[in-house]
């Protein structure tokens, strides 16, 4: 049995480093070698019993379950389940203790394990140098990412003054109004963001219509944003003023220059993604990631049929599910938008202004129809889909840009054995883990390109009614931002 221990001192408070380790998937933010990780079946990632999923970086697979986890004494414990290392009775404990000559921590951290004859000083080092000095400088530099330049309020500062665009009632866009607004200091559990960019999304019109009752007016609508921390509250450990963050959460509030709201939505962004591009793609690219992924998983030979293809979600979709093997059937009401559509990932743009497009789906795919029909449409396409989808085809309701959806009979769907679901992102994102495993999954996409972003629409916050007019008149291709 080889023993395996390293330790080292991290200038950070306890809290702050305890707050990133119990999380038992956090380590793909700061660990170099950990590619991708998930929790398995959803569990939360810092519930004892629950099994980290991931690969490292040079391709191997492991997963382990965490055993114990104190608060109280900062101390887990957990143990390797299968990997395609040889490394066998893996069981390791972190432990952290506060450093009393400053706002430092200790941290220990130990394991046990079995190897192959012969090899225990190849993994005696590949664990103690590999995996926990490399933890150690990986945490290190996590915690000294680079954080925004600027006036960083005290955390027990005042109501900060903002601009804000507002819904004054409910209806067109003419209701978008800009007032001045006062962004309170923030209370246990929250922070106070400096919004860079703002995404605009066709929720924000169900809201302002009313269809979505979210808000009541006078009030902010906007459901997405990228920003800086200014301040934090009691009680937020995983954030520090100057952090670049984002988020895609209710309630609407998002249209203002500075917000105060709940930190355990907000996630770090990466270096390599930007602010807009942030703003761009968090409700987006986490509604493609959970659409594509979660709600009914897309299968290499899959046949797809995308509505509005061209759109923020369409392009995205179009683009990922070609990536993992699907052959992409897309809806576009313009030449212009069918080549764009065409360009990022879709076999088969159809174009149509009336919402007819079944005749043509089955004709594209050879008279079978689609096994996945994506649609943000609602009402006007819910005839033409029911049509176009194949036998034990799967209809994904995700929006009603056309209006909501009249109840669809059970016979109706019976008819081809279809299953239909009106997933809604905020339930999928409602548990942190959960959360940082769809931005997560969707920002390493960005990375290695399998999703690009084409921002072609960036308006004032000011012009958030023309934003909306333009969206509502189907005049814009991809995502919008509005800039504060």
């Amino acid at each position: 049995m080889i023993r395996v221990t390293r330790s080292a001192v991290i200038d950070a408070p306890i809290e702050r480093v305890w707050a990133i380790l119990r999380d038992f998937n956090s380590h793909n933010a700061w660990h170099p070698v950990v590619a991708e990780s998930h929790i398995e079946n959803g569990e939360a990632s810092d519930q004892v019993g629950c099994v980290r999923n991931f690969t490292l970086k040079d391709g191997n697979h492991i997963r382990e379950q965490l055993l114990a986890l104190s608060d109280q004494d900062y101390v887990s414990t957990y143990c390797i389940l299968d990997a395609t290392l040889p490394m066998r009775r893996y069981v390791a404990t972190v432990r952290l203790k506060r450093v009393t000559d400053g706002d430092r921590t200790f941290w220990h951290w130990e394991s046990t394990f079995d190897v192959p004859r012969g090899r225990e000083k190849e993994f005696a080092d590949l664990v103690g140098k590999g995996v926990y000095e490399g933890g150690f400088e990986g945490l290190r530099a996590f915690l000294r990412r680079p954080r925004a330049a600027g006036p960083r309020p005290a955390s027990n500062a005042g109501s900060m003054q903002t601009s804000g665009v507002v819904a004054t009632s409910f209806g067109g866009p003419d209701v978008l109004q800009t007032r001045t607004l006062d962004a309170r200091a923030p209370g246990p559990g929250e922070v106070r963001l400096r919004h860079t960019a703002i995404g605009v999304n066709y929720i924000d019109v169900y809201v302002r219509k009313g269809l979505y009752r979210m808000i009541e007016p006078p009030a902010p609508i906007g459901m997405e944003a990228a920003g800086v921390v200014q301040d934090v509250g009691d009680g937020v450990a995983h954030l520090l003023p100057g952090d670049r963050v984002a988020y895609a959460a209710p309630p609407p509030g998002a249209y203002v220059g500075v917000r105060t709201m709940a930190a355990d939505q907000l996630v770090v962004l990466p270096d390599h993604v930007d602010d807009e591009t942030a703003a761009a793609t968090m409700l987006k690219g986490m509604t493609a990631e959970y659409l594509l992924h979660r709600t009914r998983p897309i299968r290499a030979g899959d046949t797809v049929l995308v509505h509005a293809a061209a759109g923020g979600v369409g392009l995205l979709l179009c683009q990922w599910a070609k990536a993992l093997g699907a052959r992409v059937i897309g809806t576009v009401s313009s030449e212009e938008k069918a080549r764009l559509a065409r360009s990022r990932g879709c076999d088969a743009p159809i174009v149509t202004k009336d919402y007819r497009f079944a005749q043509q789906v089955r004709q594209v795919s050879g008279g079978r129809g689609v096994d996945v029909i994506y649609d943000g449409l609602g009402r006007a396409a819910a005839a033409e889909n029911l049509e176009a989808l194949a036998f034990t085809g799967h209809w994904i309701s995700y929006g009603q840009a056309s209006g909501p959806l009249d109840p669809v009979p059970a016979e109706t769907l019976s008819a081809k054995s279809i299953t239909m679901t009106r997933p809604v992102l905020f339930h999928y994102t409602a548990e942190r883990a959960t959360l940082n495993q769809i931005a997560g999954r969707m920002f390493e996409a960005l990375r290695q390109g399998t999703i690009t972003v084409d921002l072609r629409h960036r308006y004032p916050l000011g012009a958030a009614a023309e934003a909306h007019r333009a969206l509502e008149a189907r005049q814009t291709t991809g995502p919008i931002v509005l800039l504060p």
